[in-house]
This record gives structure tokens, C-alpha cells and sequence, in this order.
């Protein structure tokens, strides 16, 4: 009967060891680790590709220069306009005309003009109805009785064609608007008379 339950004590023993054995193992299961003594390493980001070249473009560094630059155009387009704003301009009676032979001793042709103020060589612009042109001075003309005789002076002659294209009609007489561009330096038929002020700008 006491060996019986010697055994029993033994065997319980025995069973509780088993039970906190497991218990200690299951407890060192969730322990956490102490940390590493090996050194992190940081990952460099992977370098963005270059740029090809061409692609922007390079930032102009000498500004005072750009400056000048820009000053010196601006120079020089105020004085073109204030030259052309100088050059005799307004509204004038054109008649046409073609000849074999010119005053400049050049063949008749479409840009050709004909004015009694104006120097062989003068470039002038003659608009009609929102139309223009630019002719050249090559002959002289027209008379003054043929100036004076229209109710604003006729100090321009137009080639035929000119005429024809401006107005549809190759011998006529209109009103047209005139810019003189730029000045001849050839001889002039005459420096007086009828529209000689209007032709030349002079009040």
C-alpha cells in the first residue's frame, strides 16, 4: 500500500517537472532577441539618369550685354520710326501712263512712277482702297496744267499695270494715299509749283 503510493507521488513529481519545463521552453520561445551588434547599412537611392545634352537650355549668364543688346535694337527701330514718320506722306490725285523710253534711261516697267518733286530713285508707297504698292521714280511728269487741274494735286503718274492691279482700270485717275520710303539721289523735273508743299511735306 506505501509502495502504491510512493509511486503515485513519484509519478506526479514526475508529471509537474515535465509541465514546467514545457512551460520555461514556451516562455523562452517569445523572449525577444537582443539586438544585433553588426552595423546598419543605408542604401544610396539609385542615381537619376543624366540628362541628355540638347535638352534645356543654358542660362545666359551675360545679362549686361543681353541688355545692350536689347537697347541698342530698341535704338535704332525708334529712329527708322521717327524717320519714316518724317518722310512726306498724305493723299494725292495719281494718273497713269506708259511710255517706251524713261527719264532714268531704265525700261518701262510695273513699279514705275513719275513724279515733278521727287528725285529719280525716290521708293514710294501708293495704297488704293486698302490695296498697295511700292513703285519707283523713273520719269518725270506729269506737267503742271495736268498737277494742277484735279481738286488735290496730281504729283504721282503710275505706271499702267500698277494702276490696273490697284484699281482694275489701266488708264485712270484716283485718289490714292502716298508714303515716300526712302529718297533718290537723281535729279528733280521741277522745285516749285502746284502740290510742290504736299509732295515734299513742307507746310
Amino acid at each position: 500500500m506505501r509502495k502504491r503510493a510512493r509511486q503515485a507521488v513519484t509519478m506526479a513529481m514526475a508529471g509537474t517537472t515535465l509541465v514546467a519545463g514545457a512551460a520555461t521552453a514556451a516562455h523562452a520561445s517569445v523572449i525577444p532577441q537582443a539586438p544585433s551588434s553588426t552595423p546598419l547599412t543605408r542604401t544610396a537611392p539609385a542615381a537619376s539618369p543624366a540628362a541628355s545634352p540638347g535638352t534645356t537650355r543654358p542660362i545666359p549668364t551675360d545679362l549686361a550685354g543681353l541688355g545692350a543688346a536689347f537697347n541698342a535694337a530698341l535704338r535704332t527701330a525708334y529712329a527708322e520710326m521717327k524717320k519714316a514718320a518724317s518722310m512726306p506722306s498724305g493723299v494725292s490725285t495719281a494718273t497713269s501712263f506708259w511710255d517706251a523710253e524713261t527719264a532714268s534711261g531704265k525700261p518701262m516697267r510695273y513699279r514705275t512712277v513719275a513724279s515733278p518733286y521727287w528725285p529719280l530713285g525716290t521708293k514710294v508707297r501708293i495704297t488704293y482702297k486698302g490695296k498697295s504698292a511700292i513703285g519707283v521714280v523713273e520719269d518725270f511728269g506729269p506737267a503742271e496744267w495736268a498737277v494742277a487741274q484735279h481738286d488735290i494735286p496730281a504729283i504721282v503718274d503710275l505706271s499702267e499695270k500698277m494702276m490696273a492691279d490697284l484699281t482694275g482700270v489701266a488708264s485712270n485717275t484716283v485718289h490714292v494715299r502716298f508714303q515716300v520710303l526712302k529718297w533718290g539721289k537723281g535729279g528733280v523735273y521741277r522745285h516749285s509749283g502746284t502740290g510742290y508743299h504736299l509732295a515734299t511735306g513742307r507746310r
